[in-house]
């Protein structure tokens, strides 16, 4: 291994049925005595608003609860809730919920403890200073946004997604309960579980990626192929979930440090122009990525068919990669996800300019195993259509 590396991370995990109980403890330790709780409409008006009261109002303390963020969120809503955190002097950041939560927490955290405003911070290490300090519970097993230092907002100006990349959006805390996704519906629990998995096989391709980083990234794929189409179909089934959501964890801990790669960069132009959930732009375009790829990944293709349970032993490498895309094609068809960019409303006219706006997303393109052009990326929206 002619290769150096660093691996980072939260600064603390916490992971297991019944630790959301726990979050009292977990604001004492760092210091939190007036807590802003950011979460997302749906799921506030899913029961989580009665759900936070009742806690609170357990441990006796008082918070501040921001429930306006909503999918996709727009760079707004962080500056918004920064000026109610400031407000109400809170000194703690709370996100529950999916990746659009903890990223407007986490851009809260920052924005309010600079003093600054959001676009300021857009990029990478544009923020200047710590944020207040902050907890993440997901309630999906999808994002991996509890342990990542990225926050990411529609520009509406621009129609565009554009991130906050920071170690100082690193949460101190992330806290992991299965228990809480027991609840997701089937639909969501495909959606971001195949959106853990492109982390995961993201991850493991990218060229930065590391044996440290690796690991991690190898084990998130075993865990979600083999627990989340239990997820889907029995979802009451707490095995699964625990699984599931572990192999989410490793996951986003396998992207913070390798970086993600091709399927991202063609993502984003899906969400910042047609509101295209983050999850679903994944997933759709991950084979189609994978297959342009093969060419510059046949041997890591090869280890992810093996991990899904293919039998490589009698076939070449190239043949063992194809069979890895053709396995991932079957999770997403066995989680019930049939939508095509057709379905999704994408129209082909707009190929040439979302494909321009992807070559925009530079990170993840400068990680991929396969160099990328214009007409190789209006190709794969093509192939995915």
């Amino acid at each position: 291994m002619e290769k150096t590396f660093s691996f980072t991370g939260a600064k603390k995990i916490v992971f297991g049925c019944g630790s959301f109980e726990k979050l009292g403890e977990y604001i004492d330790e760092l210091g939190g005595k007036r807590p802003m709780v950011v979460i997302d409409k749906n799921l506030a008006d899913a029961g989580y608003r009665e759900k936070i009261a009742a806690f609170f109002e357990g441990i006796g303390m008082t918070y501040e609860l921001y429930d306006r963020v909503e999918a996709e969120p727009p760079l707004e809503l962080a500056d918004e809730g920064a000026k109610v955190a400031l407000k109400k002097k809170s000194d703690i950041v709370i996100g529950i919920g999916g990746g659009s939560a903890m990223d407007t927490a986490k851009a809260i955290s920052v924005i309010a403890a600079n003093k600054g405003k959001a676009k300021d911070y857009l990029g990478l290490n544009n923020i200047p200073g710590p944020g207040l300090p902050k907890i993440m519970i997901p309630t999906t097993a999808g994002t991996g946004s509890e342990v990542t230092f990225t926050s990411v907002f529609i520009r509406g100006d621009l129609k565009k997604k554009e991130g906050m990349n920071s170690p100082y959006l690193y949460p101190e805390i992330a806290l992991l309960d299965p228990v809480l996704t027991l609840s997701v519906p089937s639909a969501v629990t495909a959606s971001t579980g195949v959106d853990a998995f492109c982390h995961a096989l993201e991850s493991y391709t990218s060229k930065n990626s590391s044996p440290m980083s690796e690991m991690f990234s190898l084990e998130a794929m075993d865990l979600i192929a083999s627990s989340l189409r239990t997820c889907v179909h029995n979802g009451d089934d707490i095995a699964a979930r625990e699984a599931m959501l572990l192999g989410s964890l490793y996951a986003g801990l396998g992207l913070a440090n390798a970086g993600v790669t091709a399927v991202h960069s063609l993502s984003y132009p899906l969400g910042g122009k047609y509101g295209i959930p983050h999850g679903m732009a994944n997933t759709v375009l991950l084979p189609a990525v994978m297959q342009f790829n093969l060419p510059g990944a046949i041997e890591k293709l090869a280890v992810v068919a093996e991990i899904m349970g293919e039998v490589v032993e009698d076939l070449s490498p190239r043949e063992a990669a194809d069979m890895a895309v053709g396995a991932v094609e079957a999770l997403i068809h066995d989680c019930d996800i049939n939508d095509t960019l057709e379905t999704l409303g994408v129209e082909r006219k707009d190929f040439p300019e979302l494909a321009e706006m992807a070559m925009t997303v530079a990170r993840p393109l400068a990680n991929n195993p396969r160099t990328v052009t214009v007409e190789d990326a209006i190709e794969i929206y093509e192939d995915a259509f």
